[in-house]
């Protein structure tokens, strides 16, 4: 079987820098953070007070007023995504047409404001008072069947639940769905409204977030000071199709996808395995699937979630699989900046990798101070560098020993 070429045509996001891609793209290349104080909880009832919030969003732009209030936020985020990136590939989704565009987006946490809503209303009035949209809100699968019903997509439709890996891991299948002629056309990508009472809680009793209450330094991938990830929000959506389709349509290519990896570490629920065993596995995988070197890799876009063991476990994975190549490659984590959007963050990465190889553009690793022995390779420290990208390499690694890497080349 003749494996198709799969291409990129078109992009939309909502993200804590702006709900459109220039906007989030100008804002990684200036080094801005997304990140402030707590709006959407009280940041007095935890020992977090940061995160990386969607501002000014008004779902009525892009979904009816209606439709908005029976969609969790993480749906409405993925829905307005979906539509901006299909209107960005200028895709016409007809009766002919339908059966072969499919949708794989999925979500790490789901409708987790919509849960602790409903359990209010529940404890407090009885079942009676538990909205009848409640489970079809909830469910992480909603974003993909949403996007699906509003569109008119009637291929494949799919949810993956990888946490933390959910956004690249969805991309990566998806791109595997055209590979093999099984679609068209996908839309895909993650989607995630997590800044709740419990999910900052859960998050707050585990360790994982940053509790360095300055919101322009808490997020510090690589630093020697960095003491964990800071919450994100948002949504990132690509449009895939096969080169012959874009070719037929004359679409605009953004880049080409080559290659996806996907490996469990099979070791801990919160922890990452030693040395990025797992990581370098999926890497090399994806390496392999793009029929590259090592060598042809200009750029890493981590996971560089800030926290102590991801950045120096990633900083070994990346090490076993590039060897000298690793001290010559630009590596940047844009979570600096955006904060860490769990099964949206994979998505909005593979966006940044993909405006990186058009623009011939690196955006920096931001709050980047203090080097860190254990981590000593380049990773575009607080300005963005100027490179002529041949292949980006996105990695996302997530709870549960999840790793999964996506190859961008451009076209």
């Amino acid at each position: 079987m003749t494996k198709k070429r799969v291409v990129v045509t078109g992009m939309g996001t909502v993200s804590p820098l702006g709900n459109t891609i220039d906007q989030l793209w100008s804002n990684l290349i200036e080094g801005k953070s997304g990140i402030d104080y707590f709006t959407k909880v009280n940041k007095d009832d935890f020992p977090a007070k940061v995160a990386a919030e969607v501002k000014d969003w008004d779902p009525t732009q892009y979904i009816d007023k209606k439709e908005a209030k029976r969609m969790d936020l993480f749906t409405q985020y993925a829905v307005a995504a979906a539509k901006m990136a299909v209107e960005d590939a200028k895709l016409d989704i007809n009766d002919e047409n339908a059966s072969r565009v499919g949708v794989w987006v999925g979500s790490g946490i789901g409708g987790m404001a919509t849960y602790e809503e409903q359990f209010k209303k529940f404890n407090e009035k009885g079942y009676r008072r538990v909205s009848p949209f409640f489970v079809p809100m909830l469910i992480p699968d909603m974003a993909a069947g949403q996007i699906s019903i509003q569109l008119g997509a009637k291929g494949i439709n799919s949810c993956t639940v990888t946490a933390c890996a959910t956004g690249t891991n969805s991309i990566g299948d998806a791109f595997k769905v055209i590979e093999r002629g099984d679609a068209d056309y996908m839309i895909a990508g993650g989607a995630e409204a997590p800044i709740t009472n419990m999910a900052v809680a859960g998050f707050s009793t585990a360790k994982a977030l940053s509790f360095n209450d300055n919101p322009k330094t808490a997020s510090r991938p690589f630093d020697k000071n960095r003491d964990g990830f800071v919450m994100g929000e948002g949504a990132g959506i690509l449009v895939l199709e096969s080169l012959e389709a874009a070719e037929a349509r004359g679409a605009t290519i953004y880049a080409e996808i080559v290659g996806y990896g996907s490996a469990a570490d099979a070791y801990h629920i919160t922890a990452p395995s030693p040395d990025g065993e797992g990581a370098a596995r999926s890497m090399r995988q994806a390496i392999e699937d793009a029929a590259i070197d090592v060598t042809a890799i200009n750029y890493i876009n981590a996971h560089g979630t800030s926290t102590p063991m991801n950045d120096s476990f990633e900083t070994k994975s990346v090490k076993t699989v590039f060897g000298e190549h690793a001290y010559d490659l630009d590596i940047s984590s844009t979570k600096s900046m955006t904060g860490h959007l769990l099964g949206a963050a994979g998505a909005v990465e593979a966006i940044a990798c993909i405006k990186s190889i058009t623009d011939s553009m690196i955006p920096p690793t931001i709050n980047y101070e203090t080097k860190d022995p254990e981590c000593d390779l380049n990773y575009v420290p607080n300005k963005a560098k100027s490179l002529s990208i041949s292949y980006a390499l996105s990695n996302s690694l997530g709870f549960g020993g999840h790793n999964a890497t996506l190859i961008f080349k451009k076209y």
